[in-house]
């Protein structure tokens, strides 16, 4: 029996134990059993029967605003995702003949001060436009020069979904108190989160005109987390593509500090996050990492991403799991993004 100090607290524990969920090689009838019921204890983890307990609400959408810009039109709405609860977000339209229906980019942010706005390619000081820049992280703006449908939603911890004293007192997120209070209810601030993006999607399939066979998920860090969880618990998240937060959560959650709004009880006894992934098989997944990420060490999420592609192995899609390594930090790259998009979108013609 290994040492459980608290150095060794995570290894130990990991070492002994055995995930519910963990995946073995298994035949197609077996493996779609496993992927419901991991899905299902992945939702509850995250909190989301907590959240559908409470009463369902029309999404009461509304339009606050209409920018056109040179080559887009950038909208931002607000609907109701829960009682008592609006998430504003921004729909970026491009300009001329685009096809209809439209495939649509879902981009949830991860930290930052400007949240949805930098994915919209807005900045509003010198240090806020090379943050951007530099990181690549106008990527509901690069969809929508793509010629996509872009929906950049707000992420509750952040901007205008923070807790009012946080606000006054100039933090930058809400995150640590807000992840706390969820627990308190059963809820995770993760799952809330997810949750938001799975009523974004129910809007988008509402009101605007998409083809649901084409909604892609992307977003880097907190948002690639938010979008890999999403994609996992939602299979109308046809495309997923998270930036920089695929790991092992032995190597990476449980070795580097981290925000606390990624944390979710117990969920190394259920299962790790190679499996996870699993979930989105036989969908296209293309995980993005930087060689330098300091809180992904590249050779684990390697490790990790041979576990997930041997799932996808499983069901013969193998060709859709994918690893491209950046050669920098923690910051989004684009460069293997928009092609595989195109790839496979042009995979379904017809």
């Amino acid at each position: 029996m290994s040492s459980l100090d608290a150095d060794n607290y995570v290894t130990t524990l990991a070492g002994e134990t055995q995930p519910k969920y963990a995946f073995s090689p298994c035949d197609l009838e077996t493996f779609g059993k496993w992927q419901s019921e991991l899905r299902a204890a992945v939702a509850a983890a995250l909190g989301l029967d907590k959240i559908r307990e409470r009463p369902s609400l029309p999404l009461d959408p509304k339009l606050l605003r209409r920018d056109e810009l040179p080559d887009h039109i950038r909208e931002e709405y607000e609907i109701t995702t829960e009682p008592g609860f609006r998430l504003s977000f921004y729909v970026l339209r491009p300009k001329g003949n685009p096809q209809s229906p439209q495939p649509l980019v879902i981009t949830p942010h991860g930290h930052g001060k400007d949240g949805k706005d930098t994915y919209a390619g807005i900045y509003h000081d010198e240090a806020g436009r090379r943050n951007m820049e530099s990181g690549e992280r106008d990527i509901a703006l690069q969809a929508v020069r793509e010629g996509y449908l872009a929906i950049a939603p707000d992420m509750r911890g952040f901007c205008r979904n923070m807790l009012s004293a946080d606000i006054k007192a100039g933090k930058g997120s809400s995150c640590r108190t807000m992840h706390l209070h969820a627990l308190l209810f059963g809820r995770t601030l993760l799952g809330e989160r997810v949750w938001d993006i799975m009523k974004v999607v129910d809007f988008a399939l509402a009101y605007l005109d998409i083809d649901p066979k084409k909604i892609a998920i992307t977003g880097n860090s907190g948002g690639g987390t938010a979008s890999l969880f999403a994609a996992a618990v939602d299979p109308r998240l046809t495309i997923c593509i998270p930036s920089c937060c695929y790991c092992s959560y032995e190597a990476s959650w449980g070795a580097v500090h981290h925000c606390e709004c990624g944390y979710i009880p117990g969920i190394m006894n259920i299962a790790n996050m190679y499996d996870i992934a699993g979930l989105i098989a036989p969908r296209p997944l293309l995980i993005v990492a930087g060689k330098d990420d300091h809180l992904a060490p590249i050779e684990e999420t390697k490790k990790a991403y041979q576990r997930t592609r041997r799932i996808y192995e499983t069901v013969h899609a193998e060709h859709w799991c994918r690893l491209y390594i950046g050669d920098g930090g923690h910051r989004y790259y684009k460069a293997p993004v928009w092609p595989f998009v195109r790839e496979v979108i042009a995979s379904q013609v017809g």
